[in-house]
């Protein structure tokens, strides 16, 4: 009965940038890219009691991306179906930093994002930017969730090229908000354009991206991850759960939950 409702959207609804947001999503990201150097403006750094009493910080920062070195995939299986799963990217810098992507339905204030209505276009679509102690250690140490975090092959131009293409993505939305679908416009298909605007071709459509809990396996055969032999021992050796639960008060969590 739900399938007829797959990409639908209720009669009259438009996405819009002005509602009543969650505190943790009331401001949306933006960058500033001149050549190499890239200002990115409200960078998420949420501190923690529980997932929803929290510290909103944010901040503005300028990289060069003639010192970014790596980037990550990371996929969080839903605890109950983990066929579903979020995934995300960390933009890694050679003294360090981390800067990672999170593609989410934005929510209002009180609201969850429900799996139904994410089907319904209810929710907009948000590119949070934030470090990872929030991002990362959010779905670790304060959800419990398994957290999978593989260093992807991409030659310097591909990290430079997937890096601003995430940034004009934000910038877009800040000024034609969408609507997050589930099925279509999701934290996956968002990744795997950006992946084939970069590298046209590196990944079709199909099940793995549909069911995103096993786009880890799609990107492991398409050589798009530093692989550790197997995927199952490259996935084995990408759980950062015990690291992160360790590390997580440290300054230097980004650098120790790689180790």
């Amino acid at each position: 009965m739900l399938l007829p409702l797959f990409g639908c959207r209720l009669v009259g609804a438009r996405p819009t940038n002005f509602r009543d947001w969650s505190p943790d999503m009331d401001a949306l990201c933006t960058a500033e890219v001149n050549r190499s150097v890239v200002t990115v403006r409200n960078i998420r750094s949420c501190d923690y009691q529980t997932e929803d009493t929290y510290v909103v910080n944010r901040y503005d920062q300028t990289f060069d991306l003639t010192r970014l070195r790596s980037v990550d995939l990371v996929v969080i299986p839903f605890k109950n179906t983990p066929s579903l799963a979020h995934t995300m990217f960390s933009f890694g810098f050679d003294d360090e930093q981390y800067l990672a992507v999170s593609i989410e339905p934005r929510r209002v204030k009180g609201a969850t994002a429900g799996a139904f209505l994410s089907f319904l276009d209810q929710y907009e679509l948000a590119y949070v930017v934030g470090d990872e102690r929030d991002l990362i250690r959010l779905r670790t140490n304060v959800r419990g969730e398994d957290v999978y975090l593989y260093r992807m092959r991409t030659t310097p131009e591909q990290a430079w090229g997937l890096f601003t293409d995430v940034m004009e993505r934000a910038n877009q939305l800040a000024q034609r908000p969408e609507f997050y679908n589930a099925l279509t416009n999701n934290c996956t298909t968002n990744l795997v354009d950006h992946i084939n605007r970069v590298s046209p071709g590196t990944i079709r459509y199909g099940p793995g991206v549909l069911l995103p809990g096993y786009f880890d396996r799609v990107a492991f055969d398409a050589g798009l991850l530093d692989t550790r032999g197997s995927y199952a021992e490259t996935r084995r050796r990408a759980r950062i759960n015990d690291l992160a639960l360790r590390y997580g008060e440290r300054p230097d969590f980004s650098k120790l939950i790689r180790r």
